[in-house]
């Protein structure tokens, strides 16, 4: 669940309770000729693409788009743009997949939406502040009960209750974390949440911070309403810049790719504690690779053989095998990403295709994936959308 598991107005007009007249309407967009085809419900999925839309940002982004993908093609129509929504750069289900949460970059907010289950579309239901700035990541508990947030900029976690009909009540907890900053003078100012992502078994929360070089780990005590911390950080290498982590499906493990060495370490989780030991640490970029790299995303498939990571300077996606006794990384083969900076990628249902979200070039590329090897060849399915950064699906 965890995996599959963007314009430009002033925020206090454009997040509003109730979605305006020309935003709820689906805005067709120009596309290849298939993109107008009607599908079968029982065979496709809902896709979901938030995206950057401001100028200090140099986005091309119009809002948040959704479309309807023929899950054996990777085909996609577009059926609806929520136009008045600042920068929706990262998304996320409730429980349940009625509800859709996106929080704002660089703003200081979150937007919780409805799903009408039929159609895909989706309805504004109301906002909050998250109380910090930048928020870059938002999950749900398994409980469904509680929204955790990172404010990338301010260093915090926020803790919002969610409410059955889907909205969103303020903030009940906010918690600051600490440590020694990283020694890159540009990135590592101070502390930077760059995610916040379950356990496999609901019960922890891992926190990457890129500024500090440390993967938390916190837990929520409900009954009170607050975030906990769940022992000692695990430290990353100096100047790694820890972003994204990502968890396997069957196994005790966690890869974690470095924004700012473009690594991925290999961690052994312990579902007790929480605790995150590493073993093993492999670059995502070639090793004749001498340009400026930012790593960005990082995904496992769902059977638990290969773990994929996604470059910007590089614009690549790096193949790992997992091996099966041990856990480790083999070495990556590469593909390019079919655009500039990939800061996003997705694996659509049954890991059937992999969808890059080039930022920079205002595409998302479908790849198919070869199950037996975990390769990747493109396709000639591209999506032409402002500024992707985030990709998620549902099945229709």
């Amino acid at each position: 669940m965890t995996r599959r598991a963007i314009a430009h107005l002033a925020v206090a007009g454009v997040l509003s309770s109730a979605l305006p007249a020309r935003a709820s309407q689906a805005q067709v967009k120009t596309g290849s000729p298939s993109e107008d085809r009607p599908m079968p419900a029982s065979s496709s999925s809902f896709v979901y693409v938030g995206a950057r839309t401001t100028r200090e940002r140099n986005a091309r982004g119009d809002g948040l788009n959704v479309y309807r993908m023929d899950n054996a093609t990777g085909r996609w129509a577009h059926l609806q743009l929520l136009g008045d929504l600042v920068n929706p750069s990262f998304l996320a289900f409730d429980r349940s997949q009625r509800f859709l949460y996106t929080v704002h970059g660089d703003l200081s907010d979150i937007t919780a939406m409805a799903i009408d289950p039929a159609a895909g579309t989706l309805r504004v239901i109301n906002r909050q502040s998250t109380e910090g700035k930048n928020p870059v990541h938002l999950a749900v508990d398994p409980t469904n009960r509680f929204v955790v947030v990172a404010n990338h900029i301010t260093s915090t976690l926020a803790l919002l209750p969610r409410h059955d009909d889907g909205s969103l009540g303020a903030v009940i907890d906010l918690v600051k974390l600490e440590g020694k900053n990283g020694p890159h003078r540009v990135e590592q100012p101070f502390a930077k949440p760059h995610q916040v992502e379950f356990d496999p078994s609901g019960r922890f929360i891992v926190v990457p911070d890129k500024g500090l070089d440390l993967v938390f780990t916190y837990r929520i005590d409900a009954e009170k309403g607050k975030l906990v911390q769940a022992g000692k950080p695990a430290q990353a290498r100096e100047g790694a810049g820890p972003r994204h982590v990502a968890f396997h499906p069957a196994r005790q493990l966690a890869y974690v790719v470095n924004e700012l060495d473009s690594t991925v370490t290999a961690y052994r989780f312990d579902p007790a504690d929480g605790a995150l030991q590493p073993f093993q640490v492999l670059s995502v970029v070639p090793d004749a690779f001498t340009g400026n790299s930012r790593a960005a995303e990082i995904a496992v498939s769902a059977d638990g053989r290969f773990v994929y990571a996604s470059n910007r300077g590089n614009d690549g996606i790096a193949t790992f095998a997992i091996d099966p006794a041990t856990g480790r990384l083999s070495p990556a083969t590469w593909t390019p990403s079919g655009g500039k900076t990939p800061r996003f990628f997705a694996l659509g249902p049954s890991d059937a295709f992999l969808f890059a979200a080039n930022e920079d070039s205002d595409t998302v590329i479908a790849f198919r994936r070869d199950a037996a090897n975990g390769g990747l060849s493109a396709t000639s399915e591209v999506v032409r959308v402002g500024s992707p950064v985030c990709i998620l699906f549902r099945m229709a």
